[in-house]
C-alpha cells in the first residue's frame, strides 16, 4: 500500500508580477523526479498555487498610501508595490492553462470576494484560504458557495477560529482540508510544533489534514508526512536571492527536487501497520542469517548431540528453533567441522 502525499508548489507572488516567470516556476514544479539509487521515476508535485488580491478590498487607504521603502519594494507606496505584483484575471488564466498543460492541478488563494471575477475565465481545482482570512467569514461564505474544494491554513488560528470557519463552509459542502501552519516567515524550529498534526488528525477526523511549511530547508515537511500529513504546501522560487519578501524563505530548484524526491520515497516507505518478511530480503536472509552447524568434524553413523552444534552463516539450513529435528538423529555422511547441517545429511 503506497500513500500519495498531495504536494502543492506555492508560487504565491514569487512571480514578481510576471506571467512568464510564473510559467518558468511551473516548469520547475512539474519536472520529473528520479531516484538514482533504485532507478525509479517518482511522481512529481501535484499542484501549483497562486494568490489573487483585490486591492480595493485589501488594506485601509492610509496603509495603501504609506511609503514602502524596503529592498523588496516594487513601488513608492505599499499600494503601488502591491499593484505591480498583481496578475489580472486574464493573466491568471494564462498561468492556469500552462499548469494544465504540465498536468498540474491549479489552486488559487482568493483574498477577497472581488477576486471571484476570475471565474468568468476558469474554475480552479481547489481554493485556498490564507491564514489571515480564516476569520474572514463573509469571504469563506462566498468561497464555500462555489462548491469548490477548500483548503484552510491555520497559521494564526486556535480551535475556536478553526471551528467557526468549518461551521460556515460545511453549510455548503464538506470537501475541506486543514493545513497546520505557523505564520512566521521563516518559521523558527521552536514554533513549528509538528504534533499539531496529530491533534488535527485526532480532533478533525472528517477532514484531510496537511501542513503548510515556512521553515528553511526540507526536513520539516518530510517529517510532517511521517506524522500523517496528507498535503504539503511549500513556497517555490527560481532563485532565493531574487527580489521579493517570500523569495529567501522559499525552495529553489535543488531544494524542490530534494523535497519531492524525499517525500515520494517516504510515501513508498510508509507501508502497512503489520510485521512481515519482505520478499526482497530473501537473499540477505539466506546469506546472513545463521543455521545449525557442526562444532566438530563428525562421521556418518554418529548420533547428533546438542553439544555438537552451534550457529553459523549462511541461513539456508535449520534454525535453532528447529534443533529438535536434528538432535538424536543419525548422520548419513561425514561432515567437516564448522559446516551447515542440511536435511539430506541426516537419517
Amino acid at each position: 500500500m503506497q500513500n500519495n502525499t498531495y504536494l502543492i508548489g506555492e508560487i504565491g507572488q514569487n512571480h514578481n508580477g510576471s506571467v512568464e516567470l510564473a510559467k518558468v516556476i511551473i516548469d520547475l514544479i512539474s519536472r520529473p523526479i528520479h531516484d538514482d539509487v533504485f532507478g525509479n521515476e517518482l511522481r512529481g508535485m501535484d499542484a501549483v498555487k497562486l494568490t489573487k488580491r483585490d486591492l480595493k478590498q485589501e488594506l485601509s487607504q492610509s496603509q495603501m498610501d504609506r511609503i514602502y521603502d524596503t529592498p523588496n519594494s516594487f513601488g513608492r507606496t505599499y499600494g503601488e508595490h502591491r499593484e505591480v505584483l498583481e496578475l489580472n484575471d486574464e493573466e491568471h488564466f494564462e498561468v492556469y492553462k500552462h499548469a494544465k498543460e504540465k498536468g498540474l492541478d491549479f489552486v488559487e488563494t482568493l483574498c477577497a470576494v472581488g477576486c471571484l471575477t476570475m471565474f468568468k475565465y476558469f474554475t480552479p481545482d481547489k481554493l485556498k484560504v490564507a491564514s489571515r482570512d480564516l476569520t474572514n467569514l463573509p469571504l469563506l461564505e462566498a468561497l464555500a458557495e462555489t462548491k469548490i474544494p477548500i483548503i484552510l491554513s491555520t497559521g494564526m488560528a486556535g480551535p475556536k477560529e478553526l471551528d467557526d470557519a468549518l461551521e460556515v463552509i460545511s453549510k455548503h459542502h464538506n470537501e475541506i482540508s486543514i493545513l497546520h501552519c505557523v505564520s512566521q516567515y521563516p518559521t523558527e524550529p521552536k514554533n513549528v510544533n509538528l504534533r499539531t498534526i496529530d491533534y488535527l488528525i485526532k480532533h478533525y477526523p472528517d477532514y484531510t489534514i496537511g501542513y503548510s511549511d515556512h521553515t528553511i530547508g526540507i526536513s520539516t515537511p518530510v517529517a510532517a508526512v511521517a506524522r500523517g500529513a496528507k498535503i504539503i504546501e511549500k513556497h517555490i522560487t527560481l532563485d532565493r536571492r531574487m527580489k521579493g519578501t517570500d523569495q529567501a524563505g522559499s525552495l529553489g530548484p535543488d531544494g524542490v527536487y530534494r523535497m519531492v524526491r524525499d517525500i515520494r520515497i517516504l510515501d513508498m516507505s510508509m507501508g502497512e501497520e503489520k510485521m512481515y518478511i519482505v520478499e526482497d530480503t530473501k537473499s540477505a536472509k539466506d546469506k546472513l542469517e545463521r543455521s545449525i552447524a557442526t562444532k566438530r568434524a563428525m562421521k556418518a553413523g554418529e548420533v547428533i548431540q546438542e553439544s555438537d552444534l552451534h550457529m553459523l552463516s549462511p541461513g539456508d539450513g535449520f534454525k535453532w528453533a528447529e534443533k529438535e529435528e536434528i538432535i538424536g538423529k543419525t548422520l548419513s555422511e561425514d561432515i567437516p567441522q564448522d559446516e551447515i547441517i542440511y536435511k539430506n545429511m541426516i537419517k
